[in-house]
């Protein structure tokens, strides 16, 4: 396995990656990955890639424009249509490999990028596979979990960063995770220690985000469009999930044509590391073998 830099363009941002080649000559399959909401590559995804490329598979790693060592002004602001875009800029970067085999280009997204995987499935006739890990589905059924006052807090501090905005100014940011009842995006009890645990040294990963995303995230349904993934698809739940209802998730990966659904009886972060990792990359690791390699 071979690892090295493999930043490409998105609309004229340059954004980081990590490409991870396989032994061999190929042409090789290729995992295009990115993390979920305000997260940075290192926090934990190395881990599936690194075992993903050693049973044979390439990766492309990559982050998000105004996130980790991309490019783009503002930083950590997360806007959801710039975030497909890098992803797509990210795809077509992957069939550009020397060593990979365009048609074999599969997808892996966690937690907000679990969503946007299947909202890229459903529009790229071309992937060859998608893997969805404890996917944000439907920004309505999360809402629905969330105090009332908090969702209130949130929505305030988001007019005010759209404000800002819409004049000009710097964005106003908020915590992406916190502590019950403290300010953040993210505020249920495993959130802030949660993503912390994904936190190596020297990590670019920053607690902040500019708050004008508390405006979309209730909109944002990609759950909804599951029933057009016509790829082999690999569901991960977990069905303690706070931020991301199970059976929520479960309703719309149902309607999937190629649907694989895996649960697990354990919390939104609890995957990431020790023994729930290993279960779940065993699982992804067996349905991208079977699907991009045999």
């Amino acid at each position: 396995m071979q690892t090295r830099d493999f930043p490409f363009t998105s609309r004229g941002t340059e954004c980081a990656a990590w490409l991870y080649r396989p032994d061999g000559d190929g042409p090789h399959p290729v995992v295009v990955m990115a993390h979920g909401f305000t997260g940075t590559r290192e926090l934990a995804l190395t881990s599936y890639a690194e075992r993903f490329a050693s049973a044979g598979i390439g990766v492309l790693l990559f982050d998000y424009r105004y996130f980790g060592v991309s490019g783009g002004q503002p930083r950590q602001l997360l806007d959801i249509g710039s975030q497909l875009d890098d992803w797509r800029a990210a795809i077509a970067a992957a069939r550009g490999i020397s060593w990979a085999d365009p048609g074999r280009i599969a997808l892996f997204g966690s937690s907000y990028s679990g969503g946007h995987v299947v909202r890229l499935a459903s529009e790229d006739r071309r992937i060859a596979a998608m893997v969805a890990q404890c996917p944000f589905s439907d920004g309505a059924a999360t809402m629905r979990v969330l105090p009332p006052v908090h969702a209130m807090r949130i929505s305030a501090h988001a007019l005010r960063d759209q404000a800002r905005a819409l004049l000009g100014k710097a964005p106003h940011y908020i915590p992406a995770v916190a502590e019950p009842g403290q300010l953040g995006m993210m505020n249920t009890p495993d959130a802030k220690a949660g993503m912390e645990a994904l936190v190596p040294a020297g990590s670019t990963w920053q607690n902040r985000v500019a708050a004008r995303i508390g405006l979309r995230v209730p909109l944002y349904r990609p759950g909804r469009l599951a029933k057009n993934v016509e790829c082999p698809a690999l569901w991960c739940v977990t069905d303690k999930d706070t931020l991301c209802p199970a059976d929520n998730t479960v309703k719309w990966a149902s309607t999937a044509p190629r649907a694989e659904i895996k649960r697990y009886p354990i919390g939104h972060f609890d995957i990431y590391l020790g023994e729930d990792f290993e279960r779940a990359v065993a699982d992804q690791t067996e349905f991208l073998t079977r699907h991009l390699l045999d």
